[in-house]
Formats: structure tokens, C-alpha cells, sequence
């Protein structure tokens, strides 16, 4: 099930679940059944796997109901905001090539994940502006990565249990500016305002049977600049839960973002970085595109 966080002409945020013919209303279509529902996707997460099989069943015949909204006729936001979203770095063999090329990494493969931090207010979410301030810099990047959202309270977990601490799936553009990493620390290159475009919806585990069997791709007007599939993953989704719970309690509605792969703008030769105009597209298989304009922000 794709649920989704929308509006329509009433303004207010509701909690939907997105089809092929338009988002449903779940909040309308409980009221009208006279059953109840959490209100917000961060109640769903919350709630767990009891919330996911009340709305299951209301969705399935909610053709009847008055209740579904065209896509045209709804504005997509974030699916909720993270209480912390866990970055990594380096996960992808030929990204990790390319970043000791460009960005002075080191050339080995990682040994242990490489972790970062996004801060919650960087997050935006489907067709949001992602801010180019040229007084901060001229190196604003793309990445395109999987979004691990966490359904249960996760410490200590081990990797043959790790999956069943995932609520669902979705996708975030790793926003990175490059020329503002400081003695090695990233945290401002990728932490600032719009920095973590976040959506368009999150995809429910049930409904991915291998996480990582997922290709992904990234789009700037139209040009592709990333394309792989996650089973190139350096460390994976299992591996990345157990070592972060090793020692950093993950809670539900916690967001990790799990790497890149290759074709950054960094990257190329010579570099390409965003400017105030472009368009980023990022697909992620079985989860949608999320879509995001970059404007001058000074």
C-alpha cells in the first residue's frame, strides 16, 4: 500500500493512500464507514501493523465512496517529518570510486557503514523547492537513495531481525553542498533548509518482497545522471539496522537514508551542479518519483 500525506481544496493535511486512479481519502472514508483510523502517516508508522490492516480493508471497495481525489486535483507533501534521519555514506562500490576521484575520500571500500546525520527541518516534500543560495555555494548536488522508514523502537537489533523493525519504503534526494563540508565534516553540506526532499509516498514492507531488488534513477530536466539498483548496496538494509542500533536507538518515523549510487554531479567531468531553474526526477521501482524544482534562494 503507497500511503501518502495530502491536501486538497480544504488546505488541510490528511492521511491518503495513493492508487493508479487518484489518492484516497482515508479520514473521509473511515468517518463514513464509522470506524477509526490514526489520523496522521507518523499515527500509522506508530501504530504499526494493526493500523496497516484497519485501512486495508477500506481501501479495497472505497471505489463506492466519494472519497478518492484525482492526482491533479491534490498537492503531495513529505509523508511526515522524521524525528532524525541517519545518512550513509560511501554505499555503493562505484560511488565510492568516484568520490575518492573527486570529493579527496579515501579510495578503499568502507569496512563499517559511514554515518551522518540530516537534521528534520532540511525535509521537503514532493514538488517543494529545493533552495540554491549562491552565497553558501556553487556546488549544490544531487543523490538519489532508498528511504528505510522504521515502524518499531529498534536497539540492539540483529540482522536476521532487522526487517521485521521497517515499516516501509520511500525515497530521499541526499541534497549535498559540496563545497561547504567542513575538516571533514558534512553535516552542513547536507543538512541546510530543503537539503532532504522526502516522498512522494511511503511504500508498506509488506508490499516490497526485497528491498534489495529495487532499481532507482535520478533525473535533472530530463537528462538521466544515476541509474542502479540497490542490490549494489555495500552494506545492506539488514546490515545498516544492526549497526546503527548497535549503539543509536531508531524509532518509529526514524528515516535512513541509505547511500547513493554513482553519478553525482560531483562526479562528472567537468562537474555539473544544480542551478536556480533545473528540474530533479527521482524514481524509485514500486514507489513513484518524486519531483522537485531548484530556485535561487538569496
Amino acid at each position: 500500500m503507497l500511503l501518502v500525506t495530502f491536501s486538497g481544496t480544504a488546505g488541510r493535511n490528511r492521511l491518503g493512500v495513493q492508487t493508479d486512479t487518484g489518492v484516497i481519502d482515508v479520514g473521509a472514508l473511515a468517518e463514513e464507514r464509522r470506524v477509526t483510523v490514526p489520523a496522521t502517516l507518523l499515527d500509522v508508522v506508530r501504530t504499526g501493523a494493526g493500523a496497516v490492516d484497519a485501512i486495508a480493508p477500506l481501501v479495497q471497495d472505497a471505489g463506492a465512496a466519494n472519497t478518492t481525489y484525482p492526482h491533479s486535483e491534490v498537492q503531495l507533501h513529505a509523508p511526515l517529518r522524521p524525528g532524525k534521519i541517519v545518512g550513509v555514506g560511501l554505499n555503493y562500490t562505484e560511488h565510492v570510486a568516484e568520490s575518492a576521484r573527486t570529493l579527496d575520500t579515501a579510495q578503499e571500500l568502507p569496512a563499517r557503514p559511514v554515518l551522518f546525520s540530516k537534521p528534520s527541518t532540511a525535509v521537503v516534500g514532493p514538488g517543494d523547492p529545493i533552495l540554491h543560495n549562491g552565497d553558501l555555494t556553487e556546488q549544490l548536488d544531487w543523490e538519489v537513495e532508498l528511504a528505510v522508514v522504521i515502524g518499531r523502537t529498534a536497539k540492539r537489533v540483529p540482522e536476521s531481525a532487522a526487517l521485521d523493525y521497517v515499516f516501509g519504503y520511500s525515497i530521499v534526494n541526499d541534497i549535498s553542498a559540496r563545497d561547504q563540508r567542513r575538516s571533514g565534516q558534512w553535516f552542513f553540506s547536507k543538512g541546510q533548509d530543503s537539503y532532504a526532499p522526502f516522498g512522494p509516498a511511503i511504500l508498506t514492507a509488506d508490499a516490497v518482497p526485497d528491498p534489495q531488488a529495487l532499481d532507482l534513477s535520478l533525473r535533472v530536466n530530463g537528462e538521466v545522471k544515476q541509474k542502479s539498483n540497490t542490490r549494489y548496496m555495500l552494506f545492506s538494509i539488514r546490515e545498516l539496522i544492526a549497526d546503527i542500533t548497535s549503539g543509536m536507538t531508531l524509532e518509529p518515523g526514524d528515516v535512513i537514508a541509505t547511500g547513493s549510487p554513482a553519478g553525482v554531479g560531483a562526479g562528472f567531468t567537468p562537474q555539473q551542479f544544480l542551478r536556480p531553474g533545473d528540474v530533479v526526477e527521482l524514481t524509485v521501482e514500486s514507489i513513484g518519483t518524486l519531483r522537485n524544482p531548484v530556485v535561487d534562494a538569496r
